[in-house]
């Protein structure tokens, strides 16, 4: 039988107290298993760090206690930015063995690949310890979860042919994000023939609350249908995905999810159409009206990225702490100026077509970025 492309991300399983991550309820985490399980669903995706490194123990008394080893697969991963010596990697992986309850990972990613986080890896031979685990049987598919630009993902995957797929975040608000880029990542993937395991396609819980407008769309399209459907159908759509992680925190959720991927449709041209209307409504509530042309980089005494830059204040303006913008926004400010080594030269201002006040849009993004964040 096909596997089916919904996969269960257990990184936002319901809580017993709302402001305790590590306080998984474990009852209702059963429920949804099984339901899950029964629904034919067999894909579940875990991680060291997740709800306070208490994730994986949850997985092995909501799922690996209470069925059989071959019916389900399980993904865990490799906290690569954890690592401080070679060492680690060992323990880590036993750990994890132990905590999950399980001889084996069916799937094993290296953690939050990016700049950094590769550079850290290459360091220790990360790529390299995991295949010692894939020749001693511990696992079975390597792959990497990706969360940076497309020219490293190349390099990455023309460096390490032994990745055998990777997980991107892909959803149909960061397809052509400059900073993101969904689409691009994806495309180096169908480049090395990898396939892919989409993360964040509701893009943390945000896709799921759309604009009123937006929503309106989608229901006289499709009465009844959650905007959390199209967003997870988007991302199924599209070639060579294999699976879509959802990150179900409730029963309901994973009814719904379950419900319309059981029999799953690809998006139909006039489906894409909508989305790509919806995708118009959302991004017409912007900040900052940039677009993304780049006359404004060329000569910037500091190597400012701005467009990316204002983009990242976009999207956390427009989808708070979820957008993951932050942690974008430290990976290129590790390799370029941040917004508050701006020196007000005024040269991007000069340039810039839509004769944007750059210096004062600036000002804003360093301070919600460079300055400590308030409690």
């Amino acid at each position: 039988m096909e596997q089916k492309k919904l996969g269960f991300g257990m990184m936002r399983l319901p809580l017993l107290d709302p402001n305790d991550p590590a306080g998984v309820d474990l009852m209702q985490t059963c429920r949804m298993v099984d339901t899950f399980l029964e629904r034919g669903f067999s894909y579940f995706d875990t991680a060291y760090m997740y709800h306070g490194g208490k994730s994986e123990n949850a997985v092995c008394q909501a799922l690996v206690k209470r069925h059989p080893r071959d019916s389900y697969q399980l993904a865990t991963k490799l906290p690569v930015t954890m690592l401080k010596q070679a060492e680690d990697m060992d323990r880590i992986f036993n750990d994890q063995l132990k905590k999950c309850g399980v001889e084996y990972f069916d799937y094993y990613l290296l953690h939050c690949m990016n700049a950094a986080n590769y550079a850290i890896a290459t360091r220790l031979d990360s790529f390299g310890f995991a295949m010692r685990k894939k020749k001693e049987g511990r696992i079975h598919r390597l792959g990497i979860s990706y969360h940076d630009n497309a020219q490293l993902l190349d390099e990455v995957l023309a460096a390490h042919p032994e990745v055998e797929f990777v997980q991107l975040q892909l959803n149909y608000i960061d397809w052509d994000n400059a900073n993101i880029q969904s689409r691009l990542c994806y495309e180096v993937c169908q480049k090395y023939k990898k396939p892919v395991i989409v993360m964040e396609p509701v893009k943390g819980g945000t896709l799921a609350a759309v604009p009123e407008e937006a929503k309106k769309l989608m229901e006289e399209y499709a009465p009844g249908m959650s905007p959390a459907s199209w967003a997870i159908r988007f991302a199924a759509s599209q070639k060579d995905v294999f699976m879509v992680l959802s990150g179900m925190s409730d029963y309901e959720q994973l009814l719904d999810n379950t419900g319309f991927m059981q029999e799953f449709h690809p998006l139909c041209e006039q489906e894409t159409e909508i989305i790509q209307r919806v995708t118009d409504i959302i991004n017409s509530s912007i900040s900052i009206p940039c677009t993304g042309c780049r006359y404004c980089v060329d000569g910037c005494p500091q190597n400012i990225p701005l467009p990316q830059y204002f983009a990242l204040y976009n999207q956390l303006k427009q989808f708070g702490e979820q957008s993951n913008a932050r942690f974008y926004y430290g990976n290129l400010s590790r390799r370029f100026g941040k917004a508050s080594d701006c020196i007000a030269c005024g040269q991007c201002e000069s340039h810039c077509p839509q004769h944007l006040k750059i210096i004062d849009f600036m000002k804003d993004t360093a301070e919600i970025f460079d300055q400590p964040k308030k409690n």
